[in-house]
């Protein structure tokens, strides 16, 4: 899902310092307090009903004109329903005191997805949870293309980690990408394939990653033996490994050094006795017999 809106691309809005703000505000309604002051105290006239409403009305839209942004936050304007364009800057600003605003956190935010289950390539069922660090690129698009980006992204995140964990399979050898076996491919994943997801809103993904990855528990005890016995014969196949090339070490020492002549039979049960002193996981007392070369 690559839907980017068109119609909404976040612009910058008319604003002014508030400094600059407040004192051109301050002088309109000095002015009319003058005029009702002159028309009250000077004239001996009652207060016009007009100039009084005008000296509240510019102040309530005084007021209404000023905002406050720390670093990392910003306001989006609109005006009479349009989007009149976004202030970033942190500080002390005037805007048209018409406009409506909404705040948005410019701010890195770290979520936890639920852990979920799900089927991984190979049909079994597994568990699986991300952490999600994501960041608002387009004020606009956040706050008018979705209706609740927050609830959006939380929604897109699970979805996303579905499917890459759908398409992986758990373990596997080297040659294939498994979820456990290859994490930072799998993280690089689901950045793009979450980001892929939520740009529709306005948001860039800074980093995605599992933090609870397991079999579900009503095959977690038959994988944890399958997982063991996996392990067993990999030690297994190096013990043979290596007791074979010590074999053949053995008695190709012995019959350069003339030590013994061994027949084929004698061969065969040194062999055979080696390769049970080597391999085998207890003590035995093998019994070698060999004909040395004087007999």
């Amino acid at each position: 899902m690559n839907t980017r809106s068109a119609d909404i691309q976040e612009k910058g809005a008319f604003y002014i310092p508030g400094i600059i703000g407040l004192l051109i505000g301050l002088i309109l309604i000095g002015s009319l307090a003058r005029e009702l002051w002159l028309s009250f105290v000077v004239e001996q006239l009652p207060p016009p009903v007009l100039l009084v409403g005008g000296i509240v009305l510019a102040f309530v839209l005084l007021m209404r004109g000023f905002v406050v942004l720390e670093p990392k936050q910003a306001v989006v304007l609109t005006f009479f329903g349009r989007y009149a364009g976004t202030i970033r800057r942190d500080g002390f600003w005037w805007f048209n005191p018409l406009c409506a605003r909404h705040r948005v956190s410019l701010r890195v935010v770290n979520m936890t997805t639920p852990a979920i289950k799900v089927n991984d390539f190979a049909g079994n069922p597994i568990e699986v949870a991300a952490v999600v660090v994501w960041a608002v690129q387009d004020t606009a698009r956040a706050v008018f293309s979705v209706e609740n980006y927050q609830g959006f992204i939380a929604q897109q995140a699970e979805s996303a980690l579905r499917q890459v964990a759908g398409a992986h399979p758990y373990d596997a050898d080297d040659k294939t990408k498994s979820l456990r076996g290859n994490v930072e491919a799998v993280s690089t994943e689901l950045k793009a394939t979450i980001g892929e997801h939520v740009d529709l809103a306005g948001v860039e993904i800074v980093d995605a990653r599992l933090t609870h990855l397991a079999y579900a528990p009503e095959i977690a005890g038959v994988m944890l033996r399958r997982q063991q016995a996996q392990a067993v014969l990999a030690a297994r196949r190096i013990i043979v490994e290596g007791t074979v090339g010590l074999v053949q070490l053995a008695i190709d020492e012995l019959q350069a050094g003339k030590v013994a002549q061994l027949d084929d039979a004698q061969r065969a049960q040194l062999v055979t006795n080696l390769m049970t002193v080597l391999v085998s996981d207890k003590d035995v007392t093998p019994v070698v017999q060999m004909q040395t070369g004087a007999g």
